[in-house]
């Protein structure tokens, strides 16, 4: 199978965190399995997020800005990845309201020049007693800011 993906352009906002496919993430064509973009993706968030200190320990209460769900996934296809190995994700925000926000994420090379998919994330901050959307804090928000596209 050959397939060529487009060139990304330079990051103009957001970071690039690096994450490693392993042999065991490919499926039986020895193509990275679809699940696996959205953990990986997952698992760059949240490296992003606790490098800022917002992480869960274990006390959902405590977690404040941890404590919060994802509301709607779009992910897009571009090219296969098709072997193990140091790849990244690229990570930025498209909105952030005062209960939730809009990331975009590119899974990519490692240098963040070719993209194999895209898509973004809706995730809702919420009360850990109600589970109802709470407003996100003044800390969490500065963070954030730091990754808002300057079109956002």
């Amino acid at each position: 199978m050959t397939a060529e993906a487009p060139p990304a352009p330079a990051l103009a906002s957001g970071r690039l965190i690096p994450v490693t496919v392993h042999f065991d993430d490919l499926d039986a064509l020895g193509l990275l399995h679809n699940a696996r973009y959205p953990l990986l993706v997952e698992r760059a968030w949240s490296e992003l997020w606790q490098a800022n200190g917002v992480a869960f320990d274990g006390d959902w209460v405590a977690a404040g800005d941890a404590c919060n769900a994802v509301k709607e996934l779009r992910l897009t296809y571009e090219v296969p990845v098709t072997r193990p190995g140091p790849y990244a994700v690229h990570l930025w925000l498209d909105r952030l309201g005062t209960t939730g926000l809009t990331y975009g994420f590119r899974f990519c090379s490692a240098d963040g020049a070719v993209t194999y998919a895209r898509g973004s994330r809706v995730l809702v901050r919420l009360d850990a007693t109600t589970l109802r959307p709470a407003p996100w804090s003044e800390g969490f928000r500065n963070a954030a800011r730091e990754l808002l596209r300057p079109d956002a």
